[in-house]
């Protein structure tokens, strides 16, 4: 943390919707900060997406990096435009570089289901929707990016998965998993998430997942390949709590499970590494609806909320611990009070959203 005891926060809005929710989650922050006593914060915005890579020919400038890299924590928009790509024709990402230049190997999605908002799953409603994906960020198969070779016959990518980085996120894995036993009994169990029965990578990933389990005997451990996991999730989704698999299965998993509680709008996100660590909305930068004020900022909002917890974790800050719960019920108790953002079919865009967590911030704890 800075001398003043502010949190600096490097603030990438990036393109389309990215915009337009992360100044909503911003103004969370602000109120957040003006009513929580010895949280502070300073904001610093810089550019990186899409719109940049047209007008410099790169994703983002070294002074964006630096920021980042000097920040105690970086609050991403969203990145990338489907009419703006490399030469390749691959898409500008810069979260991903992020997550490379920074050694962000943890890459976290939960999924909870908020009371009052839909999910396709019957019976979700009752029984409830709290699990977490721990998605590998920097290696499995997209190691290769940038990097697979494609003739006139074939294409190839190629896999990495190396003990240094899966023993990290193991580890990363099972803390996580024994912080989550207070939110019930039925909670603080981890599930490798893999396809071991086929490929030696992903035999070599459990081995190591099992190593790792004999040190944390304290956490509730079960084993599944992937296809398999994936119609059990469909099923029973409230039978899982923390997942952690490699990059693809994570990047496609963790889609499927905030296809559970609402969508992508519903959906934050966070790429964690041992010093740094890049929170943002699972959800693109929706350039059908940008400028329309239609865009959900539930899931900004959210991995603003995520942000605090982590600080407050990395930190031992009681305040930001805090506030993060605090915003989380905010938004519970928005969605209860009825109101529904338009990707719901709801009639509330993203000032009407807005609005309604701004009011429930005021209410007092459990009105």
């Amino acid at each position: 943390m800075l001398a003043n005891d502010a949190f600096h926060i490097a603030v990438l809005p990036g393109d389309g919707i990215g915009h337009e929710v992360m100044a909503p989650a911003l103004d969370v922050l602000r109120k957040i900060e003006a009513t929580t006593p010895g949280l502070k914060f300073r904001f610093t915005e810089a550019p990186a997406g899409a719109d940049y890579y047209r007008e410099h020919g790169k994703s983002m400038p070294d002074s964006t990096i630096k920021l980042c890299e000097e920040a105690d924590a970086i609050l991403l928009g969203a990145c990338g435009l489907p009419s703006v790509r490399y030469p390749d024709n691959t898409e500008i990402m810069p979260q991903v570089e992020l997550r490379f230049i920074f050694d962000l190997y943890a890459g976290v999605r939960p999924c909870r289901l908020i009371p009052g908002a839909p999910s396709p799953i019957v019976g979700a409603s009752e029984r409830g929707i709290d699990l977490v994906v721990i998605r590998e960020s920097t290696e499995g198969l997209f190691a290769s990016m940038g990097k697979g070779v494609v003739t006139h016959d074939e294409g190839r990518e190629t896999l990495l998965i190396t003990r240094k980085t899966s023993e990290r996120l193991f580890e990363f894995s099972f803390r996580y998993a024994a912080r989550r036993k207070s939110r019930g009994p039925d909670k603080g169990k981890l599930a490798c998430v893999d396809k071991a029965n086929a490929f030696k990578a992903y035999a070599f990933f459990r081995s190591m997942f099992d190593e790792c389990a004999k040190k944390h005997p304290e956490v509730a451990t079960e084993r599944f390949y992937v296809d398999a996991c994936s119609a059990m999730l469909v099923k029973r989704p409230w039978d899982f709590d923390v997942m952690v698999m490699e990059n693809m299965f994570g990047d496609i998993l963790s889609d499927l499970t905030a296809g559970l509680i609402g969508g992508m709008g519903m959906a934050p996100s966070a790429d964690i590494g041992d010093k740094h660590a890049v929170f943002q909305p699972c959800h693109g930068t929706a350039p059908d609806i940008m400028g329309q004020g239609k865009a959900n900022p539930t899931a900004m909002i959210l991995s603003a909320a995520l942000m605090l917890d982590w600080l407050a974790d990395k930190h031992g800050h009681a305040p930001a611990a805090q506030a993060a719960a605090r915003i989380e019920r905010a938004v519970d108790s928005a969605y209860a009070a009825g109101v529904r953002p338009m990707d719901l079919g709801g009639r509330d865009g993203t000032a009407g959203m807005a609005r309604a967590v701004f009011e429930a911030l005021d209410r007092p704890t459990g009105a």
